[in-house]
């Protein structure tokens, strides 16, 4: 496979603001053959000009009348959820980029903005936009998609680059994450990408087999080799020839199989179970842990030396929680993928049920939100997905609705918590009192005497 870098090509950028002067200074320092750029002055004028034309960004103010900067944002994540958005803010008002990253935006620039920085910035986008490939402009159904790994998130797209480095090497490749975060989608992306693609890649779960039949398994056997072997068998090693053979949880196995493993590293060579001729292969090997592998070095449970040849290239897959922008790009491409299989409608989720998924902690990550959303299309029986289709973990969630000790006096507490349980829901009154434990009317009376608006 080719390992040729992409040639730049020019980027169109939409910038968004009020004020005329702000965007004049920008288009004056925005000058550059690589990038074509136009403006609007709100986040409904921009959402005009971009059904008119097609944009790869678009970089935003946050506090504009009309339509503001978060607004034009969720409006974006929901027509055109391939573009990329960057927000512009000033010092003062910062919460709004932690709340504009978490709904997707890919980064945010404080006021008073430096152009080094913002053609840094959009340079990057470029980058990272070239090396998501003909799948992101070819394919409606998977904006950010690398292979088969959905992300927007910049550790995403450092897997991406690192996938796309190690792909055409020869060396082994050791991959940590948790459980869930997609380790056998990365090895099966390092192969697709890698000279040995139209070979076999093989997936081995090295913990569900006991030790008496990991061996056979890899290894193959010969006939009488043990009861049952009736006939000579090729194991994954033999059958993979050529290609790529993917050890996953290789920290569960055994002091006899990790001896064996790393002689077939640095020989290429081993035997079939009850066999004595020696076997060659030509295979690239591919493992992954969700365990710590120093501790488990340190602890005597596996090899030093076999770490140390498995991990030439390593790879950290970052947990679901850590890549939040993430959840609305894989909510929708799931949706789809198991409404397909389910044979059922497809039907989006509800912003409330987003700020749930948003804020849930994932601790199973991605497997984890997908088996969550399996369940919630069985049962929906709406147009949308809403909160109640979603397991009770997931929506008792404190988030926002904590209250600080250090809030003042009860009142601004009781304040404080409203505010935040709104914020929490996205302003859905009902969802808020069920979360305060209020009736709907008595939330809606305490926003009264506290001055505090609907939730925009």
């Amino acid at each position: 496979m080719s390992t040729e870098q992409p040639q730049q090509q020019s980027i169109r950028v939409l910038f968004v603001d009020d004020q005329e002067e702000i965007r004049c200074l920008f288009s004056a320092g925005m000058r550059s053959e690589d990038i074509q750029l136009d403006t609007a002055v709100n986040g409904e004028d921009a959402l005009k000009v971009l059904a008119a034309k097609g944009y790869d960004l678009v970089v935003t103010d946050v506090r504009m009348p009309v339509m503001d900067g978060i607004a034009l944002l969720k409006a974006i994540k929901e027509r055109y959820p391939r573009l990329f958005v960057v927000i512009l803010t000033a010092h003062g008002t910062i919460e709004d980029a932690v709340k504009a990253m978490r709904l997707g935006a890919y980064d945010y620039i404080l006021k008073p903005f430096d152009f080094s920085t913002i053609h840094r910035l959009i340079a990057m986008v470029n980058e990272h936009r070239m090396l998501l490939g003909e799948n992101a402009e070819s394919s409606e159904d998977t904006p950010y998609r690398f292979e088969n790994i959905i992300g927007q998130d910049v550790r995403m797209f450092e897997v991406f680059h690192q996938i796309k480095t190690v792909a055409s090497s020869m060396a082994t490749v050791l991959i940590t994450g948790e459980s869930g975060t997609g380790k056998e989608l990365v090895a099966h992306a390092i192969h697709s990408r890698s000279d040995r693609h139209e070979k076999p890649f093989i997936a081995v779960n090295c913990g569900a087999f006991a030790d008496t039949l990991i061996q056979s398994e890899l290894f193959g056997h010969e006939k009488g080799a043990f009861t049952g072997a009736g006939q000579r068998r090729s194991g994954h090693f033999e059958m993979a020839n050529g290609g790529t053979i993917f050890l996953d949880e290789i920290a569960d196995t055994s002091p006899d199989l990790q001896k064996t493993l790393l002689r077939l590293l640095e020989s290429g060579s081993f035997f079939r179970v009850g066999g004595t001729s020696e076997q060659h292969t030509n295979v690239r090997i591919i493992a992954a842990t969700n365990k710590d592998m120093v501790a488990e070095v340190l602890a005597g449970r596996f090899r030093k030396d076999l770490y140390y040849r498995l991990k030439v290239v390593s790879l950290e897959l970052p947990p679901l929680r850590e890549r939040r922008k993430d959840i609305p790009l894989l909510v929708e491409a799931q949706v789809r993928r198991i409404a397909r299989e389910e044979k059922r409608k497809v039907v989006p989720c509800s912003p409330e049920t987003m700020i749930f998924l948003l804020n849930h902690s994932w601790p199973g990550n991605v497997r984890e939100l997908v088996n969550v959303l399996r369940n919630a299309i069985i049962f929906c029986d709406k147009e949308k997905i809403m909160p109640g289709h979603l397991p009770r973990e997931i929506l008792n969630v404190v988030g926002p609705t904590t209250l600080a000790l250090n809030t003042g006096t009860l009142a601004e507490a009781e304040a404080a918590l409203i505010r935040g349980a709104l914020e929490c829901v996205s302003g859905n009154l009902s969802l808020a009192a069920e979360k305060l434990g209020i009736a709907r009317g008595t939330l809606y009376s305490k926003m009264g005497k506290y001055g505090i608006q609907r939730y925009e």
